[in-house]
């Protein structure tokens, strides 16, 4: 592709409108009897697709549309993540806008000759719904995206991450024209800002403009704008999806924030085991910088602003801002005492700017829509949408992104589709390790800073695991605690020590070595961890605990007073058993037992497991033709 240099803002407005043109085709729906002839094949392109082979079959169309000499009919285009993550790999036809899951390569053919020739739907991969089965055809009518609202996500699974010029026919780039264009003063964006009642959407939930209005003030001669791309809470990957599948959104709101606080050099710090997040910034910025929307003179203004990208090496502590901005600076990733604070003393010693990328992602759109449009989504604590990443026990897994005030249920059964198995919804765990376990009593719950946090959870960066009757909360509180104690950067003694010590009594208990003291042990210490680390790591890792104290004691109570998990999950509390009524004696459990822990006398029941010997395998239980053998 050639890049000729946007040389004025007027010929970034006729770009915009030129390629518009072609883009239209995605973004309008025609009547039934207008004759369809040109289709755009977009193909998911972000990880979870890729990983189920979704590049190999974009290349096998295109290399069927060559060879059947269809190029007059059909584009195919590679675009982000569409969010129905499960589903994978995904396919969208445009224009009518057909939702094709689970593609494989030999549905190749298919698509091409019935869609593409024919004009007939391929029925095989359509989607169906998990509950109703009914059969749904148009990604608009599918019950995953009904309740959704993406503002963050508006371009992810619309454009060409990889095409500079896409971004730009949905206006992008025109936020920082409109601003360079009129010469508006860095206080009115912040103000903008501000009004719109935008908020931190990587866990702290600090005021935006308000962090904005803090790095303005302090003067000096440099400064940086900084991107905190290193998202580390277990099954997240917010950040990763808007960075693979809108990278120049992230570029333009990092611009906007270099004028508003007078920085002209910028760091997007992000995770190395993001491969193809890296691999599209690079795309993006190197594409930026050739059309001279990266540099100096941009769009013959005299303003002036770079962008580059930081590494980081998959420390959970470098999501810490003062932590994050050692690591950049090649330091070992610590926190270290606030204040001063990054706005203050930053990137060597400097004022710097530090949000997230799902918050740099709603600058731009707000910037065009107008604060009082975004301040009219959400509640009037919280405002505009939150993108979560929605996993576990969920039959639609993925990535959605909801109006602030959308209830936990909407999510769960609406969206999520309810749990796999009709089984029973046991908690949903939000903020991730920093978060707290939410029973189904307060699933009519509000989503947003406020609500959360009084129930004794919180937002977070995004996270959100279901949880149902097979999951055991005290393993589940055992499992974020290992997670915290390991990703500790040891500096402070109440998060090193203590996470530790919290770890080993969670551990007693789920080996059955339990006593009641501990119950009283795990609330004080959990209080003094909160109280004395230095970092928000520390500070929130006995959230899961606390949480599940609250809500499930009784299941700590029974691994304590009764030696017993409830969910059957714990190993060294678990038992396999033969039950004397159903048992017929017919010995297959004997035979495919590893270990010879099953005796027993042909048609003579009942067999016996003898506990002392059984590893807890499983092995006997799917093998029974009565369905005698269960878990206790």
């Amino acid at each position: 592709m050639n890049y000729e240099p946007i040389s004025s803002i007027t010929q970034l407005k006729q770009l915009q409108q030129q390629h518009y043109q072609e883009l239209s085709i995605r973004l309008k729906e025609p009547s039934i009897q207008d004759e369809i002839s040109k289709y755009h094949l977009l193909v998911c392109s972000g990880t979870g697709c890729t990983s189920s082979k979704s590049q190999l079959i974009l290349r096998k169309l295109e290399k069927e549309i060559k060879k059947h000499h269809l190029e007059d009919k059909v584009k195919v285009f590679k675009t982000g993540c569409f969010g129905f993550c499960k589903l994978g790999p995904i396919i969208v036809v445009h224009p009518d806008r057909t939702f094709y899951c689970q593609v494989e390569l030999d549905d190749v053919d298919d698509i091409l000759e019935e869609h593409i020739v024919n004009h007939k739907v391929v029925e095989k991969l359509l989607y169906k719904n998990p509950l109703t089965q009914e059969v749904q055809e148009k990604i608009d009518n599918l019950d995953f995206f009904n309740y959704q609202q993406r503002i963050a996500l508006r371009n992810c699974g619309v454009i060409d991450p990889e095409n500079i010029y896409e971004y730009i026919a949905m206006d992008g780039y025109k936020a920082i024209a409109n601003i360079l264009d009129n010469q508006t003063t860095p206080d009115s964006i912040i103000n903008q800002i501000k009004e719109s009642g935008l908020r931190g959407r990587g866990g702290g939930g600090f005021p935006t403009g308000q962090k904005w209005e803090y790095a303005r003030s302090y003067n000096n001669e440099k400064k940086y704008i900084l991107c905190n791309a290193d998202e580390g809470d277990p099954g997240a990957f917010m950040d990763r999806s808007i960075l693979e599948g809108d990278p120049h959104s992230i570029i333009e709101a990092m611009m906007i924030a270099g004028y508003c606080i007078g920085a002209n050099q910028g760091f997007i710090y992000v995770r190395a085991e993001y491969p193809i997040a890296v691999d599209r910034l690079k795309i993006a910025i190197d594409q930026a910088k050739k059309v001279g929307l990266l540099g100096s003179n941009i769009l013959g203004t005299g303003f002036e602003f770079d962008v580059d990208i930081r590494l980081g090496a998959g420390a959970f502590v470098c999501g810490e801002e003062t932590a994050l901005i050692s690591s950049v600076m090649g330091l070992r990733g610590e926190p270290r005492p606030r204040p001063p604070f990054p706005a203050e003393v930053g990137l060597w010693e400097k004022p710097t700017l530090n949000n997230n990328v799902e918050t740099y992602a709603n600058v731009p759109i707000i910037l065009l829509k107008g604060s009082d449009w975004y301040s009219s989504i959400g509640t009037e604590d919280s405002k505009g949408t939150k993108v979560f990443a929605l996993a576990g026990q969920i039959n639609n897994t993925g990535l959605i992104e909801v109006p602030m005030g959308t209830s936990l249920r909407t999510i769960i059964y609406e969206i999520g589709g309810g749990i796999p198995a009709n089984r029973k919804f046991k908690a949903v765990q939000t903020g991730g390790p920093s978060g707290g376990c939410i029973p189904d009593t307060l699933l009519d719950t509000k989503i947003d800073f406020k609500s959360l946090t009084d129930i004794g959870s919180m937002m977070g960066s995004g996270g959100m695991i279901v949880m149902d009757e097979t999951d055991c909360m005290v393993d589940i509180a055992r499992f974020y605690l290992e997670f915290a104690t390991d990703e500790s950067c040891g500096k402070c003694v109440p998060c090193r020590i203590g996470t530790k010590r919290l770890l080993e009594i969670l551990e007693r208990i789920t080996e059955g070595k339990g006593e009641l003291e501990d119950i009283n042990i795990l609330k004080d210490l959990c209080n003094n961890i909160k109280d004395g680390s230095l970092c928000g790591l520390g500070q929130t890792a006995p959230n899961p605990i606390i949480s599940s104290l609250n809500y499930f004691e009784d299941e700590y109570m029974a691994h304590i007073k009764e030696k017993r998990c409830p969910s059957g999950v714990c190993n060294s509390l678990l038992q396999i058993v033969i039950s004397d009524e159903k048992c017929i004696a017919c010995g297959i459990c004997a035979k495919v037992c590893p270990v010879d822990a099953i005796t027993g006398e042909r048609k003579k029941p009942p067999y016996v497991i003898h506990q002392d010997i059984c590893i807890k395998c499983g092995a006997c239980i799917p093998k029974c033709p009565v369905d005698a053998i269960y878990k206790r």
